[in-house]
């Protein structure tokens, strides 16, 4: 740009006025080509250094992955080598035990097939639990849709406890204050449920009566023990007489004021402690099955 500026000074002695403006222009106009060239030579200067970062960061990462397979077949190789010598050491093993007599290779088989029994046993057991848990599952969720609709959901707790499903009925929905009989509200409740026990026959019901720890002395009821029990046998034999369940299928059980679910020191304690509790329970001939050694099958 100098050296354009002393060229055109020298010529601007030497050239009319409107000639040097005409090189002046002409001279400005190259400038700002090549400015322009500059700045598109910058940009691509700029597009090769973006597109190299990216290629330099690409390579990072398959370098990283690389290191990372490599790391991979190492830890194979490795397992390999393992489960190799394990192989030789079993080989070995083997090896040793065809030295062993005939009677002791008899002791052998022997020994094998009381392990395979007892395997097919633990099998069987385990897939027992497995069925029962399912079925209890099954049947929790279907007691709640069938319950859920016009009752409370603090008057009725559904749970599945180890290997059976229980229903726990607030004393306020069973029966009449202080008394063993049945409300009208409670055979709503269970006519439900006995349509939930009819459709599963291989189930017995247990049905247990708590109370809270507040004395009750009347002339047909003498305690706690004697309430509870009688606000069981009150929902076994309306199971029985007004919803057809099968007598050998239920049992009645008083609880008292023992084996409580919240402290008898409060009110609302008091009421969770007052409850029945309906249990759905495989029948005992079924538990005997399960431990029965030749009812395993083959």
């Amino acid at each position: 740009m100098i050296l354009s500026f002393a060229v055109l000074v020298s010529l601007s002695s030497c050239v009319s006025k409107k000639q040097y403006d005409d090189l002046q222009a002409s001279t400005a106009a190259r400038l700002a080509q090549q400015q322009e060239a500059i700045s598109k030579h910058n940009q691509e200067i700029n597009r090769y250094a973006e597109r190299l970062a990216e290629c330099e960061r690409r390579e990072a990462v398959v370098k990283t992955q690389v290191e990372s397979a490599e790391t991979q077949v190492r830890i194979r190789e490795e397992q390999i080598a393992d489960l190799k010598k394990q192989r030789d050491q079993q080989a070995t093993q083997v090896g040793d035990l065809t030295v062993l007599s005939q009677g002791a290779n008899q002791n052998i088989g022997n020994t094998l097939k009381q392990l395979e029994g007892k395997d097919k046993y633990i099998r069987l057991l385990q897939n027992a639990k497995s069925k029962a848990d399912s079925i209890n599952l099954a049947l929790a969720v279907n007691l709640k849709q069938v319950l859920k609709d016009g009752i409370d959901d603090q008057d009725v707790d559904i749970k599945v406890d180890k290997t059976v499903v229980y229903i726990n009925l607030s004393d306020k929905m069973l029966y009449k204050s202080g008394s063993y009989e049945i409300t009208d509200r409670a055979g709503e409740v269970l006519a439900k449920i006995a349509a939930i026990a009819k459709s599963r026959p291989n189930l017995d019901l247990m049905v247990e009566g708590y109370t809270d720890n507040v004395s009750i002395n009347t002339n047909c009821i003498k305690d706690n023990w004697d309430l509870s029990v009688l606000r069981s046998t009150s929902v076994v034999k309306a199971l029985q007489n007004q919803y057809g369940i099968d007598p050998n299928r239920l049992v009645a059980a008083g609880r008292g004021q023992y084996n409580t679910l919240a402290s008898n020191d409060t009110a609302e304690g008091r009421s969770t402690n007052r409850r029945t509790r309906i249990i759905l329970l495989p029948k005992l001939n079924q538990f005997y099955d399960l431990l029965d050694p030749t009812k395993i099958p083959e």
